[in-house]
């Protein structure tokens, strides 16, 4: 009996873009308050821009939903090379002034006007570069030995190591983070042996507990800035590890932050209603916005309808019937996980300042587009399963 194909609106799933569209547009009124409240010459063009990046990641979604399998198969290899060559833009086009401001090199500039941030795009091209590496490899060694695993880290070193030496270029600390999240989903589930596995995990985090421990010390922190470590760097990790005892000067943005949160209170002090300064709020401390204006049962909404996404995104993940398919979605769901978990940690408190971005609601074009194209892609599972 031949299968009844299905129209373009029930191919889609109503279940994952329902709270993406709840999500912009809890951002676009987050924006407009915060905009409203602190530039409020420029609350139009904002807007105007936002709205605009909003219908064009949309569109861009719309498209790459209706890409074929095998058509992404093919290109994934050029959207890599493509990110790689736009991530060397910045350190040629970049606003000294921006950089000054943030100790990054992150965005391309040309004048005085700000275009675009590469590494946005490129952690869907990292996205899609891996996936397609850990289905050749577990159809090259479908039955692997540790000598396998080992050549398989290999290739993801190769692939990876290229995109981490731009970032390190850009001083971009924030963003590198981000791509290891997506790196370490896509091993979990490659099928690389747990004896190679729980070892680098082990020595992860007794690195990292040895770096914090380091930086308690003065002498520790004269050493980890001769080895390198940018001075923008060294502040916020300290702005996060006693932030009151630098509430005037580097860790005024934490403490204001962490002051707008409590001061909402349970119901928040209403809709445009901003008492206290937060440095960037449109952007990356939007959070905050959420919390003075709508008070925990709004950031409780924001966190729900989170939750629901990535639930929708994880059965979206097991129902597929195809492992390019399924290795994307990790990938993806990985890339927004750490997004939400770095941005809103460090709007509380709990972990340093980066500069990540809140998905679907902070200010910005490119974290916005890449967002939607990275939904597109979770769509096109559903959309396109009758051919897969």
């Amino acid at each position: 009996m031949t299968e009844k194909k299905l129209t373009f609106d029930k191919k889609i799933d109503y279940g994952l873009v329902i709270p993406v569209i709840l999500l912009v547009t809890i951002g676009l009124v987050s924006i407009f308050i915060s905009v409203g409240s602190d530039y409020p010459d420029r609350v139009y063009n904002t807007m105007f821009l936002q709205m605009l990046w909003l219908f064009l990641g949309c569109l861009l979604a719309v498209v790459v939903m209706r890409f074929k399998l095998s058509f992404l198969w093919r290109i994934t290899p050029w959207l890599y090379v493509l990110g790689l060559v736009l991530m060397v833009l910045p350190l040629f086009l970049y606003s000294p002034t921006l950089v000054a401001s943030t100790g990054a090199k992150n965005w391309v500039s040309i004048g005085s006007v700000t275009l675009f941030q590469p590494s946005e795009f490129m952690k869907i091209s990292y996205i899609l570069a891996l996936a397609r590496l850990t289905l050749w490899g577990q159809n090259r060694w479908p039955d692997p030995s540790l000598k396998d695993n080992w050549k398989l880290l290999g290739l993801y070193a190769l692939i990876s190591l290229p995109v981490f030496t731009l970032l390190a270029l850009q001083s971009d600390l924030g963003t590198a983070l981000v791509f290891v999240a997506i790196l370490v989903g896509l091993i979990f589930v490659s099928g690389i042996s747990w004896k190679i596995i729980i070892p680098v995990a082990l020595a992860v985090i007794i690195s990292i507990g040895g770096f914090l421990y380091l930086f308690t010390f003065d002498a520790g922190k004269e050493w980890l800035f001769n080895l390198g470590m940018d001075t923008y760097q060294m502040n916020r990790i300290s702005a996060w590890l006693d932030p009151f005892s630098y509430a005037q000067n580097i860790a005024y943005q934490q403490t204001q932050a962490l002051i707008s949160i409590g001061s909402g209170g349970l119901l928040g002090k209403g809709f445009n209603v901003l008492e206290l300064a937060v440095p960037v709020r449109e952007s990356d401390m939007i959070f905050t916005v959420i919390a003075e204006d709508f008070g925990f049962i709004g950031t409780a909404v924001v966190l729900s309808l989170y939750l629901f996404l990535i639930f929708r995104m994880l059965r979206v993940t097991i129902a597929s019937n195809n492992r390019f398919y399924t290795f994307i979605c990790i990938g993806f769901i990985m890339m927004i996980v750490f997004h939400i978990f770095e941005n809103i940690g460090a709007n509380i408190g709990i972990l340093p300042l980066t500069g990540i971005p809140l998905p679907f609601i902070s200010q910005g074009g490119s974290s916005l587009i890449s967002n939607l194209i990275g939904v597109g892609l979770i769509l096109s599972v559903t959309y396109n399963r009758q051919e897969t």
